[in-house]
């Protein structure tokens, strides 16, 4: 299931309405891991504003998403580039004007594709580290104010692919260990404001965009046979992730990632090995792209 609906409420082991009263600010929301992440906060009683770049498809989520509960109040504030903190700013404006605060953020927008270290040029490079790194410092930044006053918690989408390393991945390896820094920062600065600030990493999820943009169908199954508990995870995974970060269970939790990958980064990195060393010196061997 890449989607959650009211059985939700039956599934999970959470309490119905611990966010009642809770505003979520989403950027990404419209994406497959944003989605599940928005749906589980408003089915569990908050309200939310998702932020994204695509007007009609940003804007078609936040209705859908408003369908799961009644009352619910969902925005969907799109025309938004986190690269451009001036955008951000103005929809948390609108967020604190139409839904009175803020107390969980979720930077979730990101960019990623496969290239080789040649083939990456500068510019593809710091595109990717604009939208991930400097979109969640961009994030973080806007809704600063809002949160100092609810004294409320930052979570920030991460990736393991940092951890070993990845073939073809240095631009999102970068970013994302650039974002774990940062939300580790920020726990250590904030935390005396009240303010908690944490990273989820998603593992290989079944059904999302970046499992089927990044991974070659024929590598799949190898790939799934390599985790540790045999199977992919799923959206609702990083939900349940997500509300208990946000949760009063996760109170004395800042500072921290939770990654949700059935420990599969501690076998090492597999996507190498299928392409090590042949493929990737072919791949370097060529021209270098600037």
């Amino acid at each position: 299931m890449t989607s959650l609906d009211k059985s939700f409420l039956d599934t999970s082991v959470w309490k119905k309405d611990i966010f009642k009263g809770k505003v979520a600010f989403i950027t990404g929301g419209a994406g497959t891991i944003g989605r599940v992440q928005s749906q589980a906060l408003v089915l569990l009683g908050a309200d939310i504003a998702i932020i994204g770049r695509r007007v009609e498809v940003t804007e078609k989520a936040a209705q859908e998403i408003a369908q799961l509960r009644p009352g619910a109040k969902v925005l969907g504030i799109g025309g938004v580039d986190v690269r451009d903190v001036s955008l951000l700013k103005k929809a948390v404006e609108r967020t604190l004007r139409e839904l009175g605060r803020i107390d969980f953020v979720i930077a979730g927008a990101a960019g990623n594709f496969l290239a080789p270290f040649a083939g990456l040029s500068t510019n593809a490079f710091k595109t990717v580290v604009d939208i991930d790194l400097v979109g969640s410092y961009n994030t973080a930044k806007a809704t600063f104010e809002a949160v100092r006053k609810t004294k409320g918690v930052y979570l920030f989408i991460s990736a393991g692919l940092h951890y070993a390393g990845t073939p073809m991945q240095s631009h999102a390896c970068a970013a994302k260990a650039g974002v774990d820094a940062l939300s580790n920062n920020m726990a250590i600065e904030l935390g005396p404001l009240g303010i908690r600030s944490n990273t989820i990493c998603p593992g290989a999820i079944e059904g999302t965009e970046g499992m089927d943009r990044l991974v070659p169908k024929e590598e799949l199954k190898e790939m799934v046979s390599k985790i540790p508990l045999g199977a992919m995870g799923k959206p609702q995974d990083i939900a349940e992730g997500t509300v208990f970060l946000l949760s009063d269970a996760a109170k004395y939790i800042s500072g921290t990632t939770l990654v949700v990958d059935a420990s599969q980064w501690r076998m090492g990195n597999f996507a190498a090995i299928n392409s090590y060393p042949q493929v990737l010196s072919n791949l370097n061997g060529g021209k270098n792209k600037i």
